[in-house]
């Protein structure tokens, strides 16, 4: 809780991951990938309960193990490719209601921390935001780059001159590894970005969405060469 409010973490991992097959419960660090983020949220000292969504007994089974509440288990047709997160948040908000803000949990963002989870909980709730969103700064400048149009020719995507590196502003994109939102507002809205939703920003060290091998291979290498929970 916080400021009086009652906050549910979910944790959404459906089974049939085309990327990498049985994603949600590979090895990651020693441990199930959906692991990290169970004891991510666990440890969060604003939310008051953290449950799983997800279709697949073995997840479901794993994330007991772990300690992890799993009150349902989702309908198959909230699992296929054309399922929305927002129809699994919504879905969960229905059969647990009694909650003024929810926060999504993905375990593809293994690094995301405790602090970050209490971090954008009080981001979005200081700044009486009805959302607030991960995100870090992008590696590529949308003001370097083109469409093509007849023939080749080169426009450019934002139209503002040439700027030196150095002159670029910043931009920032999703990560992926927290949403949170006013549970009323998200009913209507049906999703967490609106031009209220506010940012929390995320260093890209713990900015990795897990949905390639080679993204295994870059969260490895950042495990090597931290201490991490």
């Amino acid at each position: 809780m916080y400021q009086g409010k009652k906050i549910l973490g979910l944790i959404t991992a459906r089974g049939g991951s085309k990327g990498i097959p049985r994603k949600n419960v590979i090895d990651v660090g020693g441990k199930p990938l959906i692991a990290w983020t169970i004891e991510a949220a666990k440890e969060s000292k604003l939310l008051d309960r953290v449950v799983l969504s997800s279709d697949d007994d073995e997840i479901i089974q794993v994330a007991r193990l772990l300690g992890c509440e799993v009150p349902f288990k989702r309908d198959s047709w909230l699992s296929g490719d054309a399922a929305s997160s927002a129809d699994v948040v919504a879905d969960c908000l229905q059969r647990i209601p009694g909650y003024d803000y929810i926060v999504l949990l993905q375990p593809t963002s293994p690094l995301r921390s405790t602090e970050d989870i209490d971090s954008a909980i009080k981001t979005c709730i200081d700044k009486k935001a009805p959302a607030c969103v991960s995100v870090c700064e992008s590696e590529e400048s949308p003001y370097w780059m083109y469409t093509l149009q007849g023939g080749g020719v080169m426009v450019p995507v934002i139209n503002n001159g040439y700027l030196r590196r150095q002159e670029l502003p910043p931009v920032y994109v999703l990560n992926g590894a927290l949403y949170v939102a006013d549970v009323q507002w998200f009913a209507r809205a049906r999703g967490f970005m609106s031009s209220g939703t506010v940012a929390y920003c995320m260093p890209r060290c713990r900015s990795i969405d897990i949905d390639v091998i080679g993204d295994l291979e870059r969260v490895d290498t950042e495990l090597n060469k931290s201490t991490w929970r």
